[in-house]
């Protein structure tokens, strides 16, 4: 071989271990890139850490619905998630308690989202339920309040709930007797005095909402809730209560003196 094909080799060479080298450098630089952790992996981190430190209250709304999120959305930042859905809805709790249809119409809601924040709220409710149990509702009416509130206070129909008080003014049953439209449910008086004598009720507290928000009790709320006091009355049921709720805050027939 020529001095000048040696030449010409080991420039070939020289390029190709060069060629080499560069990619190897390229491959390297885009493994590490691959294996970088999403930038919002530590801002998930740092808002747990706010949470394990300070509770719910060193959260705003969207930050606490975030950490709601997280189950659900794994692998995407869910702040830009989180601010649209308040936006929309308007507080944490309108958006536990909205209805699936209404969440889904937000991009990037779908039924895994949907579920985790129904199951947020149910797991709230049964909580809730399970205080209410263990002391008297009429000693800790705080409790019902906040307990029913929660429960159909953002519900679009109406509601009749009827809680089941014992002797001891102990909740025994919980129960949606009816089911009816924006403006109006059928209660049916026999039934509601029916059901009571059937779980051994000794007092009742009655429950509906208004999904307009007003909770002012209607005549008709106001006869219905008489009709069904003096039929319990005949078997010794008392009607502690008749709770109308709705958004814009709640409405007791015993405060107004209509019981």
């Amino acid at each position: 071989m020529s001095g000048s094909d040696q030449s010409a080799t080991k420039i070939a060479r020289g390029k190709a271990r060069g060629s080499t080298a560069g990619a190897t450098g390229e491959f390297r630089q885009a493994s590490l890139l691959e294996e970088a952790p999403p930038l919002h992996t530590g801002h998930r981190e740092r808002l747990r850490k706010r949470f394990h430190v300070g509770g719910e209250e060193a959260l705003p709304d969207y930050e606490l619905l975030e950490l709601v999120l997280y189950r659900a959305v794994r692998r995407r930042d869910t702040k830009d998630l989180a601010k649209r859905l308040i936006a929309r809805f308007g507080s944490f709790s309108e958006v536990i308690n909205a209805p699936p249809e209404r969440l889904k119409e937000i991009k990037d809601v779908g039924d895994v989202v949907v579920t985790e924040l129904k199951l947020m709220h149910a797991v709230a409710l049964r909580l809730m339920r399970s205080d209410m149990m263990e002391r008297p509702a009429l000693s800790s009416s705080a409790e019902v309040l906040a307990y029913v509130r929660a429960a159909q206070a953002y519900e679009r129909r109406e509601l009749f709930r009827i809680l089941f008080l014992d002797k001891k003014n102990k909740l025994i049953a919980d129960e949606v007797q009816g089911r009816g439209t924006v403006d109006h449910t059928p209660v049916y008086v026999r039934e509601v005095v029916k059901r009571a004598l059937e779980v051994g009720a000794t007092a009742m507290i009655l429950v509906h909402n208004h999904p307009s928000g007003d909770p002012t009790p209607s005549r008709a709320d106001i006869d219905m809730t008489r009709l069904i006091a003096e039929a319990a009355k005949t078997f010794n049921i008392e009607v502690h209560d008749h709770i109308i709720v709705g958004r814009d805050g709640h409405a007791s027939f015993r405060a107004m003196r209509l019981i």
